[in-house]
């Protein structure tokens, strides 16, 4: 360190001596001040370092730029070190987890850091403004970020269902309903066979019909719930649609979902016999059936049969429709569908029965506050381990590896929309749909749109982008719901609220009894870019070698 040398001669044991320094500034700040007295009998010296007190001076604030996360750099030098305030659209920012200053080298006389804002959406754009204050004055600067562009928002003040591309959808829809309008005042007039050479309506539920395409209809149903109040044995697969906007993000090859040769199985209505109801719903009722002659090897077997009340043309082909697509489904951790009775109202739709119902409902008895009553006498705490909810949750992954090897998109991938059989066997059923008992897991938007926002990404929520990256954040949610035995993601938070946390870049804690490897996990489904996501394969591969390395006793369960 360079030294300043002031020599003073000193006469007598009564001098004292003033040193004046003039023309310093902050970049003197450290340097050393000796001084040396000296007379016959000896010399000597003593030192100090200079501390320069100043005022702070913002030296540089910088455009917001990307590395890992989004950052606003900034350098700012005063002595005693400033207080650093941010404030966004000239309000106080309120520094968290996911937004937070940042020092990265502090020197002598200045700090260089950033405003760190991890996954910031479109509400952090606008304009912010670095105050740095000590008690010999203050400095400021301002400069403007901008993140995302916004989603549309609709005169209440919800996000609206329309981006800007479904406005052109919606438009070129609405032309085609016209025009199909017309042909078919032109075709009840005339007949089914008119010059047009076009069907009657009834036409689609035939067996030898096999253009009908399954674009439409998974597209737009895979987000409703249907409105029944099940039983802990219910199952149900849905068909309640609901209006959704086109997802231009769904098969790409129309030909990848619904083979031109699926043939779905009919069962005579002599071989079902209904045992109980189960529930009852907007779309009819599901009951426990008997049926026989299904499968070679047994006479009969229990199933789930859901039946539909109105048999309107439009929910007959909703209905054929369905069946064809969850013929095509077939997985062992997919609901077996088994085929359809038509031979009259109502129609009727045979899946197999799971014993103990939905997952929610089975990871809620089974949680640490549930008691299992046996004997009618004796209590008996039955919590699911560490080593079952991996073997639960390797079981939906495998799942959901499948239905993306298909190039099926779920769109509603939670617990309540999975169902246990016996021995801990997890399948995954209902497509897009739920119960009123689980109305709570959606929000409405405008009229009648119901979205399962708390499961959904940001890209979803925002633009109605569903994809099989989309899906994946959702596997996440319910990692995170088995972990908590079935806890509703945010259950403290309103719909609004959550809506702000995701947008935000906000994520669900770690559960108190998640392994750190299974967070991880839930991290990696849930980052802000769908490209960044891990794959659905990884995810598989990994919970099931957690599984194998945890062996599971599955004997309570039966």
């Amino acid at each position: 360190m360079k030294k300043i040398i002031m020599c003073l001669q000193v006469k007598s044991v009564d001098t004292e001596s003033i040193l004046t320094l003039s023309g310093l500034s902050p970049d003197d700040n450290g340097r050393a001040i000796v001084c040396s007295a000296e007379n016959m009998v000896g010399q000597t010296e003593a030192s100090l370092q200079l501390n320069i007190l100043f005022a702070p001076t913002i030296l540089t604030l910088l455009s917001p730029e990307r590395d890992h996360h989004w950052c606003i750099p900034f350098t700012v030098t005063g002595n005693p070190k400033p207080e650093l305030r941010w404030y966004h659209n000239n309000k106080p920012l309120q520094e968290q987890d996911y937004i937070r200053t940042m020092i990265h080298v502090t020197t002598e006389n200045q700090q260089h850091g950033c405003l760190q804002l991890v996954n910031p959406t479109h509400i952090h754009n606008g304009e912010y403004k670095l105050v740095a204050e000590n008690k010999y004055g203050r400095d400021e600067k301002n400069i403007s970020a901008q993140f995302l562009h916004p989603p549309n928002i609709n005169h209440t003040g919800q996000y609206s269902v329309f981006s800007h591309e479904s406005v052109y959808v919606v438009v070129g829809i609405a032309g085609v309903a016209l025009i199909g309008c017309v042909l078919m005042v032109i075709i009840l007039k005339y007949g089914r066979n008119s010059k047009f050479g076009i069907k009657g309506s009834s036409s689609v539920i035939s067996n030898d019909d096999d253009s009908a395409s399954p674009l439409h209809h998974v597209s737009n149903g895979n987000n409703t719930p249907s409105s029944s109040e099940m039983g802990p044995d219910a199952v149900i697969i849905g068909m309640t649609k609901i209006p959704v906007i086109e997802n231009p993000q769904y098969f790409r090859n129309s030909g990848s979902m619904l083979k031109s040769n699926t043939f779905v199985q009919h069962i005579k209505r002599h071989n079902i016999v209904l045992k109980r109801e189960l529930g009852e719903g907007a779309f009819g009722k599901v009951f426990l059936a008997e049926c026989y002659n299904l499968t070679p090897d047994q006479e009969k077997i229990h199933v789930a049969v859901k039946t539909l009340k109105e048999a309107s043309e439009s929910g007959r082909a909703d209905f054929y429709r369905e069946a064809e697509l969850l013929t095509n489904l077939q997985h062992e951790h997919i609901v077996t569908f088994y085929g359809v009775c038509v031979e009259s109202d109502p129609l009727i739709m045979v899946f197999e029965y799971m014993k103990h119902g939905d997952l929610n409902k089975f990871l809620r008895s089974h949680g640490p506050d549930a008691v299992l009553m046996a004997d009618g006498q004796h209590s008996i705490l039955v919590e699911l381990t560490q080593s079952q909810m991996l073997h639960i949750a390797q079981q939906i992954a495998a799942g959901m590896v499948y239905l993306a090897s298909q190039h099926f998109v779920h769109r509603d991938l939670a617990t309540r929309n999975c169902l246990v059989g016996e021995n801990l066997l997890v399948k995954i059923g209902d497509f897009g749909m739920s119960r009123d008992v689980y109305s709570s897991d959606y929000y409405r938007v405008g009229g009648h749109t119901m979205l399962p926002i708390r499961w959904m990404p940001p890209e979803s929520i925002m633009y109605r982008r569903f994809t099989t990256e989309s899906d994946v954040w959702s596997l996440g949610v319910v990692l995170w719901e088995i972990f908590t035995y079935g806890k509703q993601p945010w259950y403290q938070l309103s719909n609004n609220e959550v809506i702000e946390c995701i947008t935000q870049g906000r994520v669900l804690q770690r559960p108190r009894t998640c392994p750190k490897e299974v967070y991880d996990l839930m991290l990696g489904c849930w980052q802000r870019e769908p490209y960044m996501r891990l794959n659905i394969k990884e995810i598989h591969s990994t919970l099931q070698s957690l599984a194998k390395a945890s062996p599971v006793y599955l004997d309570i369960l039966g």
